[in-house]
């Protein structure tokens, strides 16, 4: 999975989540205007500029987790329905253990508590 945006950190992505978001709801046109841009699912998310691509919309959340992870959210307004969520750390060559894995799906469960239940698109590991 490609990761979208300009990461702070630049640890590889040990672990990733891609949730499926609600249908966005039908942009109000007015006057025969091109509809406004849609905004991102979640107030958190801020701009991310892709640097090969500077039309692309791309916003991104990162925080430091306590055990020196740090969880990323993506959402690229190119595919509004798919919101990812990358788990970053020094880890090289290694599965993420289990209770990792647990600790990672809370963090992004935590985060997105505002949308309600998403399902799972895909995953590695899977939740």
């Amino acid at each position: 999975m490609p990761s979208l945006g300009s990461a702070r950190s630049q640890w590889p992505v040990v672990a990733w989540i891609r949730l499926k978001l609600p249908e966005p709801a039908a942009p109000v046109l007015l006057l025969g205007s091109a509809p406004p841009p849609l905004q991102p699912p979640l107030d958190l998310l801020e701009p991310n500029p892709v640097t090969t691509d500077p039309r692309k919309r791309v916003f991104a959340f990162e925080q430091e987790q306590p055990g020196g992870w740090v969880l990323r959210l993506v959402w690229d307004a190119d595919d509004p329905k798919i919101l990812e969520a990358e788990y970053r750390a020094p880890r090289y060559g290694s599965r993420l253990p289990l209770d990792d894995v647990r600790t990672f799906w809370a963090a992004v469960k935590e985060r997105v508590a505002p949308l309600g239940p998403l399902p799972v698109d895909s995953a590695d590991p899977r939740p």
